[in-house]
């Protein structure tokens, strides 16, 4: 333990934890500029460093960046990660109240606490907890997309055909590209580019940032609302009771699902968001900036930090984009991943757990502290906010591939998004059937290869049958209280 304690507070250690934070939210706040980027990009900062230095510095970009995703998401409508799409949903309706400062805290510390949840099962339970992930093959990854997939019900709000709508939208463009299973170009229209499919950042930024952007051109010179100038940044002891549980439920929500291989802080945001809605008492009020709204998907999807870890450090297996670029840092490091890092390199393992816990308060402090500074860009005059705001979009999507095909998707994403919010058609399920359109589908035919053709094979493995059954429930459900609502207003209009 002592041990384990002088190497963390060596100062080059100190050091680049601190820094990897800092340039994770740094890019995290910026729409386009993911935390994989930000990994991919400075890693060969850790090229001339020790091991436990170098790897530090990656995890701190990483949770980070997650973190940093929320402020934008809150501030400016404009989720600067995936993750923090499901943020939007209660962060900015908040900041519309004039309380940006509120929103900015309860994020802040929503996600310290899923961090320090998730690292915690690290510590603890890495090994068990890996060798469930291992359990997960095509049948259970369809299925849990498939559970995802059924939240749109849930996220709709009150118009449930428009919601229905927009995620259908997003299941056929989660199609465009070639099909992982036969090679075939689907929906390509004859375009090189369309082959591999639409990137998933532009559409986001698309449809998030910049058609917020077209809205608010419309009112240039309407004041903006401004946020309640508080001294003490923590948030207050009534949000704090209520946040608190969702906290809990979201960090362990977050790392269950981080340790499924493909599985990201952008699905279980959503997930921890649902799960939230349908635990509250009064569900209708989500979508106008309840504290919960904001802690659920932030502790969610900074639980899957350490969630991510898990498979990687213990397997050699990789959670998600993030933990794929450390894999080759580890590697390079030559900390070869698996059962035997824990006996030849034991101690530089244990200083990365105790390093990820202090990234984690580095985020708490950092975020906390720099919030009077965040809060500022709500006071920005909109003429000059909506074409920064612009430009960023356009750097942020040019820089995923270095293509200019990326910024054309994110003007007609921008211009399809500015049409349905005018339409009174939801973003949200377009985002998440994006994202869980192609995992669903591709596992969905693996699966029937597995099974010759059978669908037995859903319904006789437990783990696939259960989460079958809660996407069904969570479809049928709204749809019954959708019918019953029309039957007692038709009952009503008669009598």
């Amino acid at each position: 333990m002592i041990t384990i304690l002088q190497n963390l507070f060596q100062p080059i250690v100190l050091l680049s934890t601190l820094a990897g934070v800092v340039m994770g939210i740094a890019f995290g706040a910026m729409p386009g500029l993911t935390s994989t980027m930000g990994v991919c990009l400075l890693m060969p900062l850790t090229f001339g460093m020790d091991a436990a230095p170098g790897m530090l510095m990656l995890i701190g970009i990483f949770c980070g960046a997650l973190y940093g995703g929320s402020i934008t998401a809150c501030l400016i409508n404009t989720p600067g990660t995936p993750s923090a799409a499901a943020t939007v949903l209660d962060g900015y309706p908040m900041t519309l109240k004039g309380e940006a400062g509120r929103a900015l805290g309860i994020s802040t510390v929503s996600s310290f606490g899923g961090g320090i949840i998730s690292g915690i099962v690290m510590i603890l339970i890495a090994q068990r907890l890996a060798m469930l992930s291992l359990s997960f093959s095509a049948p259970e990854t369809f299925s849990l997309a498939f559970f995802g997939l059924s939240i749109i019900a849930s996220i709709s709000g009150k118009n449930l055909v428009k919601g229905l709508m927009a995620g259908c939208m997003g299941i056929l463009l989660s199609m465009i590209g070639i099909d992982n299973i036969t090679a075939f170009s689907r929906f390509n229209f004859g375009s090189v580019f369309l082959m591999k499919g639409l990137s998933f950042i532009p559409v986001l930024v698309g449809l998030f940032a910049l058609s917020q952007c077209f809205i608010t051109c419309e009112e240039l010179y309407v004041e903006r609302p401004q946020a309640k100038k508080t001294r003490n940044p923590i948030p207050s002891k009534k949000d704090l009771r209520i946040i608190i549980p969702t906290i809990i439920r979201g960090g362990i929500t977050g790392t269950f699902i981080g340790i499924i291989p493909g599985a990201g802080g952008d699905i279980s945001a959503f997930i921890s968001y649902d799960m939230e809605r349908r635990f509250s008492k009064h569900p209708e009020l989500f979508g106008t900036g309840l504290p919960e709204g904001i802690a659920a998907p932030e502790s969610s999807n900074n639980g899957t930090t350490g969630g991510a870890l898990i498979p990687l450090l213990t397997l050699g297996i990789p959670g998600d984009a993030n933990t794929a670029i450390m894999l080759g840092a580890l590697q390079m490091h030559n900390m070869t991943p698996g059962p035997s890092l824990f006996l030849t390199r034991l101690t530089d393992v244990h200083t990365i757990f105790a390093g990820f816990m202090l990234a984690n308060v580095f985020v708490l402090t950092l975020g906390l502290l720099g919030q009077n500074m965040f809060v500022k860009i709500v006071s920005i005059p909109k003429r000059i906010l909506v074409p920064v705001i612009m430009v960023m979009c356009a750097i942020g999507s040019y820089s995923i591939n270095n293509n200019f095909y990326d910024v054309l998707v994110m003007f007609i994403a921008g211009v399809v998004g500015y049409f349905l919010t005018k339409g009174g058609f939801p973003l949200s399920p377009i985002v998440l059937a994006l994202i869980l359109g192609q995992m669903c589908e591709g596992n969905f035919r693996r699966s029937l290869v597995m099974s010759q053709g059978s669908y037995k094979i859903f319904f006789t493995r437990p783990i696939c049958a259960a989460f079958i059954l809660l996407g069904t429930a969570a479809i049928v459900w709204p749809l019954i209280k959708g019918i019953r609502g029309y039957i007692k207003r038709r009952k009503g209009i008669t009598a």
